[in-house]
């Protein structure tokens, strides 16, 4: 019940109230500067060059720094961890991971799957971090969903329509988000070939 009042009470007041007002966006701007900004729109398509193959709930979008959630989704049990999942690849992307691991997709085509099965389990793993440190640590993915909430498109630079798509099975993604949930710091989140140490680079701790 508390996460549902949780939830309630950070998206009253609409768009607003959702970029600067909610526990998640200060624990967030609290670890690291330049977080994106939360944009509440009734659809994910027509945002960032979103189509309609994108994910339904929600999209980051890395050419304006915004993250785009559907109202529908903010008033479920999950849009926090929608919002945290963002947040992750935001990280990810102002530290240069995402970058680093787009240059390996390029050298290792063989290995793409891969490669951005970690990306999404250290997003995870960010995103667990970011909702402990704002004092969220009821539930994870595997309680609030059947199957990878991301199979879809949901982040890169517009046009969305033809970012990255990797799902993950969603056992994977519970597990890191619990090892972020549990972590003191970011650099619990080490997964495979990605360095942890760009993400503790502008760490404010």
């Amino acid at each position: 019940m508390r996460w549902l009042v949780l939830c309630a009470a950070a998206f009253t007041g609409g768009a607003a109230g959702a970029e600067t007002g909610d526990p998640l966006i200060a624990a967030a701007r609290a670890s690291y500067d330049t977080m994106p900004n939360v944009q509440l729109v009734a659809q994910i398509a027509g945002n960032c060059g979103a189509n309609a193959d994108v994910n339904d709930d929600v999209a980051y979008c890395t050419s304006n720094n915004t993250i785009y959630l559907t109202r529908d989704a903010a008033g479920k049990p999950y849009g926090f961890y929608l919002i945290a999942h963002g947040l992750g690849h935001a990280v990810q992307v102002q530290h240069g991971m995402a970058d680093f691991a787009l240059s390996q997709v390029r050298s290792r085509p063989q290995d793409e799957a891969a490669l951005r099965g970690m990306v999404e389990r250290q997003v995870d793993c960010l995103a667990g971090f970011l909702m402990a440190r704002a004092g969220m640590q009821q539930g994870s993915p595997a309680q609030w969903f059947d199957a990878d909430p991301f199979a879809d498109a949901h982040w890169g630079r517009n046009p969305l329509s033809v970012g990255p798509v990797i799902s993950i099975d969603l056992a994977a993604r519970d597990e890191w988000f619990n090892v972020g949930q549990r972590a003191s710091t970011p650099a619990a989140c080490a997964v495979g070939e990605l360095p942890v140490a760009p993400l503790m680079d502008d760490y404010k701790g």
